[in-house]
């Protein structure tokens, strides 16, 4: 690719220069090499130069006095909203009590705070969020999180036996992915770090070793967007691949076009967060081993489900070490590892990878420097709990809750598909089940089941809905009563088909139609300074 772009900017320059006189060579070399520059850059720039039409299109319309002034109002108007709903919890505290207060009464207000909202999550109306929840396995972090809540592993000769159990987590994950003795890893906060680490991994080891300066990652457009997030953080592009339209799954060879000699790695989801499918992991580490180019397989959502299903008699494509040219994984323990919130792995097939994650200062006067992810100080409570609960559930334990999710989550999506007037999204290979309609708008029936107290995830491009089944659906009725009341609201919805979304669920259709994104950026900005707002207590 590089030898063809030179050789399109060369044959000009060399008919140029035929038959000129030295101070004419120079003269038209210097203006040559000014536009030759200009234009590999354009070339190798891997944001598309219609993306950066587009965007400065709208960047110019928004300083038209009268967009300016209705977009201002719709964003004062939706901002308006979220506040009012953020009002509701009552009146916050805003200054520090004069006295501490008591125990008891610390205590009471933990058990108001918690009370707030009306989704029946414990009874398993709740699409993910929460995958497991048993007051012993409460009692038992709880407890194990209290004895080591003060421990920090930054301080690695202090709390030698924290450093330990985050050993063991890693290792046991990376012997559950068939990671061999030279597979490694670190814990993190979470699915996002996990990705953020292999990120800046591979773009440091692609600036070391190959002395890349502007790095690309090339992902399916169903890839987490932890992705995009990272690429924005470490001055990285990310370009995105279709999906085929059936199957939910990345376009391989799609993938092999947008490749490049900046590209730093290749993604691979197993499975993906919108579908619920698996990309065809063996065809992109394929690619990886052709252009030399490291390939990270996402398994955070599913990770802790997909390592047991073959033990649990199903089967499952192959997605882990055991396929040659897969170079990491992220899977998180949070999630169907049943562990509390803010604990992840990613790991590495060689600490040749893992070495690029950290990072190392020497010079500083407050001595030398190291830490393995974004945090320097960690909580040493989160990564004994997490220890803690993969030794309480071990193998069977494991093995046996992945049988019931997948069984349940199955039995949903096939109950589903008899269901008239909507289709699933590909064939799910997990614990999502994705909804589509091509007959009412499918957020009308996400709506009506909210109404019911049921709170599913929203989609885009093209709309959808899923629910992502976890333990919490397995109890008695419980998908029985789902598919029942996804049948009974369908009927409903066709009764008029032509009606249009109305209340919340309006705003996630508007979104997909609003063609300038930083618009629908901005909207978004309002309602995460709304989980900020606090009204002033008269107390």
């Amino acid at each position: 690719m590089l030898k063809t772009h030179l050789e399109l900017l060369t044959g000009p320059v060399d008919r140029a220069l035929a038959g000129r006189a030295p101070w004419q060579i120079v003269t038209i070399t210097t203006s040559t090499v000014l536009g030759l520059v200009w234009l590999w850059d354009l070339l190798s720039e891997d944001e598309s130069l219609y993306a950066r039409a587009r965007r400065r299109f709208f960047k110019l319309a928004r300083k038209i006095p009268a967009v300016q002034r209705k977009i201002t109002a719709e964003i004062d108007k939706i901002n308006e909203g979220f506040v009012k709903e953020a009002s509701q919890h009552g009146a916050f505290t805003t200054r520090l009590p004069e006295q501490g207060l008591k125990q008891d009464e610390i205590l009471k207000k933990v058990d108001d705070y918690l009370a707030l909202g009306h989704y029946r999550w414990k009874e398993g109306f709740l699409s993910g969020g929460v995958y497991y929840f048993d007051p012993e396995l409460v009692k038992l972090v709880t407890e194990v999180y209290g004895k080591a809540s003060y421990t920090n592993p930054l301080h690695a000769d202090v709390f030698p036996g924290v450093c330990k159990m985050e050993a063991e987590v890693v290792r046991m994950t990376a012997t559950l992915f068939n990671g061999d003795g030279n597979a490694c890893g670190t814990m993190t906060t979470g699915g996002t770090e996990s990705i953020m680490m292999a990120c800046k991994a591979y773009r440091d080891y692609a600036r070391d070793v190959k002395g890349i300066t502007k790095p690309n990652i090339v992902l399916p457009k169903t890839a987490h967007t932890a992705f995009d997030k990272s690429a924005k953080y470490f001055g990285m592009y990310t370009k995105t691949v279709p999906v085929h339209p059936d199957t939910t799954e990345v376009d391989i060879q799609a993938m092999e076009r947008a490749i490049n000699g900046n590209t730093v790695m290749l993604v691979g989801s197993a499975p993906n967060y919108p579908y619920g499918t698996i990309d065809d992991i063996e065809a992109i580490a394929k690619l990886g081993k052709k252009y030399n180019i490291p390939v990270h397989v996402d398994a955070c959502l599913g990770g802790f489900l997909i390592i047991f299903m073959k033990k649990a008699g199903y089967s499952i494509k192959p997605f882990d070490f055991s396929v040659d040219g897969v170079t990491s994984i992220s899977a998180d323990t949070h999630k169907y590892g049943f562990t509390p919130k803010g604990s992840s792995v990613i790991l590495y097939s060689d600490k040749v990878y893992r070495h690029y994650q950290y990072t190392v200062t020497t010079e500083w006067p407050g001595g030398v420097y190291g830490s393995p992810t974004v945090n320097g100080s960690r909580a040493g409570g989160i990564i004994a709990a997490t220890w803690a609960t993969m030794m309480n559930f071990g193998l069977e334990g494991y093995v046996e809750r992945t049988r019931r999710i997948i069984d349940t989550a199955r039995y949903i999506e096939t109950e589903l598909r008899k269901i008239d007037n909507i289709y699933i999204f590909g064939t799910p290979a997990t614990s999502v089940v994705a909804i589509g309609s091509k007959d009412f708008d499918i957020f009308r029936l996400s709506g009506e089941l909210n109404g019911l107290g049921w709170n599913l995830n929203s989609l885009q491009f093209p709309s959808g809905i899923h629910i992502c089944v976890t333990h919490m659906h397995t109890q008695n009725g419980i998908a029985d009563k789902f598919v029942a009341d996804v049948r009974s609201k369908v009927a409903l919805c066709m009764q008029n088909p032509e009606k249009p979304v109305e209340g919340k669920m309006a705003i996630y259709g508007v979104a997909q139609e609003v063609p300038d994104r930083e618009v629908v950026g901005e909207f978004t900005k309002c309602f995460i300074d709304s989980m900020y707002y606090t009204v002033e207590s008269t107390n």
